[in-house]
This record gives C-alpha cells, sequence and structure tokens, in this order.
C-alpha cells in the first residue's frame, strides 16, 4: 500500500499582475453627450503581485517583488510551501517563461499544471486581477510606497468569500469533486 506524505490534495491558481504609477483607467459613467474626463500620470515605476488563489475555498496568499522573472517565481514557491506546509499543491499557471525555466528548483509539495499557451481565460485569478484594479482604477499615487500602502489595504480587505465567488467556477468545482479533492 502506498502511503501519501500529505495530508490533503489542494488546487491552486497562480499568476502574476503588474501594478504601477501609470494610472489604470477604466470606463466612467456620465450623462448622455458628456465626454468623460480623469486625470492620468504615465509613470512606468511598478511592482508585481504574485498570488495563488484556491477557488473552492477562497484561500489565498500573496507576495510582491519588484520584478518577474524565474528567480522571483522559484522564491514564491519556496514561500507558497512553506505557508502550506502539509498538503500536495497543484497549482494551475501559465507558460511564462519565468514559469517554464529549467533551473527553477520546485518544492517537493508543489506539482505544476501547466494551462495552454495564450489562455489566460482559462485561469480564475485572472478575474481577481480584475477586480483589484478595478477598486484601484483612476486612483493618483506619487509613490510606490503610497500605492503598496492601499494595496495591502485592498489585500487586507477582500473576503474569502469574494475570491471564491470570483474564482470558484462551476467546471473547475465539478472537476475537483468528480477527483475527489473536495
Amino acid at each position: 500500500m502506498l502511503v501519501h506524505p500529505f495530508s490533503k490534495v489542494r488546487y491552486w491558481c497562480q499568476d502574476e499582475t503588474r501594478l504601477g504609477l501609470k494610472t489604470i483607467q477604466r470606463r466612467k459613467i456620465t450623462a448622455k453627450g458628456v465626454k468623460p474626463v480623469g486625470v492620468v500620470q504615465w509613470h512606468r515605476e511598478a511592482l508585481y503581485l504574485y498570488g495563488i488563489v484556491e477557488p473552492h475555498s477562497g484561500e489565498h496568499f500573496f507576495y510582491e517583488f519588484s520584478h518577474l522573472d524565474s528567480a522571483c517565481f522559484e522564491v514564491f514557491l519556496q514561500q507558497v510551501s512553506q505557508q502550506f506546509p502539509d498538503s500536495l499543491n497543484l497549482i494551475q499557471l501559465d507558460n511564462a517563461s519565468a514559469h517554464t525555466a529549467k533551473q527553477i528548483q520546485i518544492p517537493d509539495n508543489i506539482l505544476l499544471i501547466f494551462q495552454p499557451p495564450h489562455a489566460p481565460e482559462l485561469n480564475p485569478i485572472e478575474r481577481l486581477w480584475q477586480h483589484l484594479k478595478a477598486k484601484l482604477a483612476w486612483s493618483l499615487y506619487q509613490t510606490l510606497e503610497q500605492l503598496q500602502e492601499e494595496l495591502t489595504q485592498q489585500l487586507q480587505q477582500l473576503q474569502r468569500q469574494t475570491i471564491a465567488s470570483l474564482t470558484g467556477w462551476d467546471y473547475i468545482l465539478n472537476a475537483l469533486s468528480v477527483a475527489g479533492i473536495y
């Protein structure tokens, strides 16, 4: 009989998003015939928010980096491994070069599942990034530190129920149920 070293199997969706001082523009509602006006800044300083979400429960983990590359991704995987050490963590992610680099050391309790190339719509965490950016839209930050403070506040206010409602697509939850994961 094969003994499984992990207490449970968990399914996660992973991605990164770039957030910076350049204004996030969205539609604005105005009266008919009135052209919307918004103040925009074009500073290119940015940070990357790496994240995983569990569509079933809304559990999540985020980590901030200054850039996107395989070294940062490897550090992120180590952080995830330490955060959830007792489970086998199945992580769905895209085929970004930072994720597929040959030198990445993947922790023993993580298994990467790559989605088809050029298909971000298959990854539920993309909806979370849209939700987060909608809250930051039209905001002007003078420094990255100000953006980081607002981002920290937004992430702290983020409820697990909200994440589950954004990422818990029926076909994913049904597949996980059939697989006996949840």
